[in-house]
């Protein structure tokens, strides 16, 4: 037929992925605690202790304040001194850890609102990638806003999304 143009193609977007991260690092009950990514310091405690964390549900306020991008720009370089006095120094690599570039959430795809997900084909969902070091322990988590069906909190018709942090990595040295 002439002027009709066939719309393209969009694969489901089912499992989520990602392109764009976000990043940031805390450190806690570390006597030193350096984390350089992409060229930059994230802790905020370099040279002196970080001491515990500073409420219960600590976690609970986090997100990834700086926008990296696309790639991965190299592994994580982190410098640090346990509670114990012992020194680390390791590299966390995110390319192999999130290598599949698969979104670690927890909505059921049932619960996720369609048009949202549609539209996730083309625009793929951006992240936060969290990095905890906690005296000998280093986490990695993830966290992604994903828009539900309905509203997560009944009383609030605006709710309609969860952005929970999902544990992807971690290791004690």
């Amino acid at each position: 037929m002439f002027g009709l143009k066939s719309s393209p193609s969009h694969s489901d977007p089912w499992p989520l992925k990602f392109k764009r991260h976000s990043f940031d690092a805390y450190c806690y009950n570390t006597l030193r605690c350096s984390v350089i990514y992409d060229r930059f310091q994230f802790s905020t405690k370099v040279e002196e202790p970080s001491g515990p964390p500073p409420v219960e549900d600590y976690r609970s306020r986090w997100s990834g304040t700086n926008i990296i991008g696309d790639e991965f720009p190299g592994p994580v370089k982190i410098d640090w001194v346990s509670s114990d006095g012992v020194e680390h120094n390791t590299q966390v690599d995110l390319s192999e850890i999130f290598a599949d570039r698969l979104v670690r959430h927890n909505v059921p795809r049932q619960d996720v609102a369609e048009s949202w997900l549609a539209a996730k084909s083309v625009n793929p969902v951006p992240v936060d990638i969290l990095m905890e070091v906690n005296d000998r322990m280093v986490s990695i988590y993830m966290k992604a806003l994903v828009f539900t069906k309905e509203p997560q909190i009944p009383e609030n018709p605006r709710s309609n999304g969860r952005a929970d942090l999902v544990l992807s990595w971690t290791h004690t040295y």
